[in-house]
């Protein structure tokens, strides 16, 4: 079969593209071929986002590989400090990548000081061939400043596979003692063809040598290798497979030398030299102070091998390609403009960007549709607890997902509300990466429009949730943020209207990433093929999260408009995203809520610009009319004249609409979504809210709740005070839009946006220096980062903001508009 590099492929298709996408049938064609380049460009990558290292491809039940190590000079703590998954409080001093573009490759660093060992991997991809190319990673270590130079380290690189085919040691060494030189695996699955897997020996890197026999047996400068058959299903639990080799070494040990006679600890932690047959392959080295090594994957398909000399290139290649297209793609603009600040933005996106997981599995789903679901009584809460409780859940899939994560060690799932955040960096750096992403969340949805608002997929991602969170309900919603990035793909085919496109060899590599944006009939026909789907979510939500306004003689335009949250408890509503937030109390079935009426409004007009844009006039003009009701019915049952806020409404004892005011993030949600604009007569009161250093203003970033509340700061305390970079840049993204517009409250909003954005980057950043890490929130009186570490999902926006213009400079030269 004739072989051809996927830039040569890409380079045809746009050519194509340009010749002939005129017609239906050919645009339909070219942009099944623009996917499937996309594909091949994604198909590797370090998508167990769970382990420190981990690789795989985009298939399900296929190969995967990661890396474990640990410092092996004690025998109390050696190993405890085992390294494999990504865990909170490891004795890590920071950790991810620097630099990383998800269809090159990068680098990635990890301050381990709990083993005294910085390690560095980089890790590239190579395209070429028919099954998304090759890859390769160069890892590195070096004893950290407080350690022994020559401190012992062992190092395990682990490969499986989950499904069919063969995986197995190409020279089988019978010695014992282990390998010489390079150890080579081969295998072929029917996605993968066939492919080999390099690990090299390193000639400049050291290794123990000690006096105890056991040295004899066993050098330490030689490399092992064990060949195991798992189950599928417990391929993943790659340390109790390593451990189980361990113990099963100690014993034999143990009987040979007597327990007052051990090998020392770098001998006695190794497995046997084992290779054979099987579906899992244990790979050893241990090293004496700093080392380095290479592992290769080659596809069959490829022109060639991946070598080390080839990596080197990549390496250098990969690092200089990140760099000049982070500088002109979303480089940080003043007074963010300096080289601190440039490493930082790098190293939040390249994070955010490399937490890009494939997740494959079943999931755990209550389909019991009981009647106290729809929460419909006083007490609803109570019935639905018991209704739980007796519900028999079911398995459901396999499904899968790509997807970013929020946090490596404590969330490494996909969660939906967070994915819109997510994906607003993204979709400036690489719109087709976004686009991928939103087209996978979509393919989740079910017959009636429902997806699961966290995806827990299989038995690995099962192990990092509490059993009561696993099991997700058909009639719970979530914030619908991926229509966030929908708009802001719309507004990149608007500005690309009129805009020829270059057909230069460098403008066809860019277009990898922008295919959608560059051909605007391929972004239509994207925008076509999602729509049904985008159709039936939207009415899923409108059938499913209806608020009540005719039993309760309200007031409003419409009575149609209004919206609940299902899954309410006493003190929380998850669904919301909002946790904790103060909401009515006790809990009412006639609730409504400001939050939800306002992610309606802004779904809403995303899908009545989608209709619009495809020719869906029909649908357009229904969506009009909801988008239009919506909006009146959030002043009307949400607008509180004498607090001057926007509130949640309930009911109360003498069955009379009552509005529930507890200033803070749910107060401004009509302002963050967009729902009211720069001549609202609400707008003023809105941003003196946001403003008052009494109520949601801090130096560090908007308080979630405000300061002169009764709840501020009690029990939880999860959304009772802290600061979410993911509102804040809401209220950063609304204050720009003001800011940019003629208006009467231009000048306050400009003030308001330069002082926002300095405080939350400054305060990130800060953090980041100080911790080595990116935090789930912020503390509103000390800046602190709480909660869960290396959070490089939403936080990940500070790349956003420091990217959107400095208005100080404008407001300087007299700009108006940017």
């Amino acid at each position: 079969m004739h072989r051809f590099n996927l830039l040569t492929f890409l380079a045809t298709l746009l050519y194509a593209v340009a010749v002939f996408a005129s017609a239906d049938n050919d645009v339909s064609i070219l942009a099944k071929e623009a996917a499937r380049a996309n594909n091949q460009s994604l198909l590797w990558g370090p998508y167990k986002p769970n382990l420190y290292f981990g690789v795989r491809p985009r298939i399900p039940n296929s190969l995967f590989a990661g890396l474990m190590w640990a410092k092996v000079d004690d025998f109390a703590t050696a190993q405890s400090n085992f390294r494999y998954t990504c865990e909170q409080n490891e004795g890590m001093a920071g950790y991810g990548w620097d630099e990383y573009d998800i269809r090159k490759g990068g680098r990635q660093t990890i301050h381990d000081a709990g083993n005294s060992l910085d390690l560095t991997i980089d890790f590239v991809k190579v395209p070429g061939g028919e099954h998304g190319g090759s890859w390769a990673a160069r890892v590195k270590g070096v004893p950290r400043e407080d350690a022994s130079p020559n401190q012992p380290t062992t190092v395990v690189f682990y490969t499986a596979l989950e499904g069919l085919g063969n995986l197995g040691v190409e020279s089988k060494s019978d010695d014992p003692r282990g390998f010489e030189g390079d150890v080579k695996l081969t295998g072929h699955t029917s996605d993968l063809g066939e492919f080999t897997i390099d690990v090299t020996e390193s000639e400049s890197s050291e290794h123990p040598v000690h006096s105890h026999p056991s040295y004899e047996d066993k050098p330490l400068d030689r490399t092992l290798v064990t060949s195991l058959t798992l189950p599928p299903e417990h391929t993943w639990q790659t340390k109790v497979a390593l451990f189980s080799q361990m113990k099963e070494g100690v014993g034999e040990y143990i009987q040979k030398y007597g327990a007052e006679n051990p090998p020392p600890p770098p001998q006695v932690f190794t497995i046997k030299n084992a290779p054979g047959d099987g579906n899992a392959h244990l790979v050893q080295k241990v090293f004496q102070g700093a080392f380095e090594f290479d592992i290769l994957f080659s596809s069959g398909s490829a022109p060639k091998p991946v070598t080390s000399e080839v990596l080197t290139q990549e390496i250098a290649s990969a690092s200089t390609a990140f760099a000049e297209r982070f500088n002109k793609i979303i480089p940080p603009q003043a007074p963010f403009n300096s080289d601190k600040y440039v490493e930082f933005s790098k190293s939040m996106l390249s994070n955010l960007v490399g937490g890009i997981g494939y997740f494959h599995g079943e999931d755990v789903v209550d389909r019991s549709a009981a009647p106290e679901y729809d929460e419909e009584n006083e007490g609803f809460w109570e019935e639905t607890a018991e209704a739980r409780s007796r519900a028999q859940p079911i398995l459901e899939g396999p499904k899968e997902l790509f997807t970013s994560v929020p946090s490596r060690p404590f969330f490494p799932r996909g969660f939906l509300w967070d994915e819109g955040f997510h994906l607003i960096p993204v979709v400036e750096w690489d719109t087709d990466l976004a686009l991928e992403i939103v087209k996978s969340w979509l393919s989740l949805m079910d017959e009636d429009g429902w997806i699961a608002r966290e995806q827990i997929l299989g038995n690995e991602a099962r192990s990092k949730v509490p059993p009561e969170f696993t099991v997700q309900y058909p009639h719970y919603a979530n914030p619908p943020t991926l229509f966030i990035i929908l708009e802001a793909f719309l507004d990149k085919l608007d500005a690309n209207k009129n805009v020829s496109t270059e057909k230069s060899p460098e403008a066809i590599t860019e277009r990898l990433r922008s295919v959608y944006v560059q051909e605007p009939e391929l972004g239509e026909a994207y925008i076509r093929s999602i729509y049904p789907l985008l159709k039936k979510h939207y009415f899923w939500y409108r059938n499913t999260q209806q608020g009540d306004i005719k039993s309760y003689d309200r007031e409003a335009f419409s009575t149609k408009e209004a919206y609940r949250w299902r899954g309410r408890s006493v003190q929380h509503i998850l669904t919301s995203g909002l946790d904790d937030y103060p909401r009515a109390q006790p809990p009412h079935p006639g609730e409504l809520h400001v939050d939800l009426i306002s992610w309606m409004g802004m779904m809403t007009r995303s899908l009545r610009r989608i209709a619009e844009r495809i020719g869906e006039t029909e649908d357009a003009e229904e969506y009009k009319y909801y988008e239009t009701a919506i909006e009146r019915n959030i002043e009307d049952l949400h607008w509180d004249e004498q607090a001057q806020t926007y509130c949640d409404a309930t009911i109360d004892e003498y069955e009379e609409s009552v509005h529930v005011c507890h200033k803070g993030y749910i107060s401004i949600f009509p302002f963050l979504t967009g729902m009211i604009g720069p001549d609202s007569p609400r707008l003023k009161a809105v941003l003196d809210l946001i403003n008052d250093p009494e109520e949601l203003w801090s130096s560090f970033g908007i308080r979630s709740l405000s300061k002169k509340d009764e709840f501020y700061g009690t029990a939880e305390n999860y959304w009772r005070s802290p600061i979410w970079i993911n509102i804040n840049y809401l209220v950063f993204k609304g204050l720009y839009d003001v800011a940019t517009t003629s208006g009467p409250h231009q000048e306050q909003a400009r003030e308001m946006y330069s002082k926002l954005r300095t405080n939350v980057v400054e305060n990130v950043f800060k953090e980041w220096r100080e911790t080595g890490f990116a935090w789930e929130q912020y503390n509103p009186e000390t800046g602190k980062g709480q909660r869960t570490q290396h959070f490089t999902g939403w936080t990940s926006m500070v790349v956003k903001m420091m990217a959107m213009p400095d208005l100080t400079t404008a407001e300087k030269t007299g700009h108006d508009e940017l």
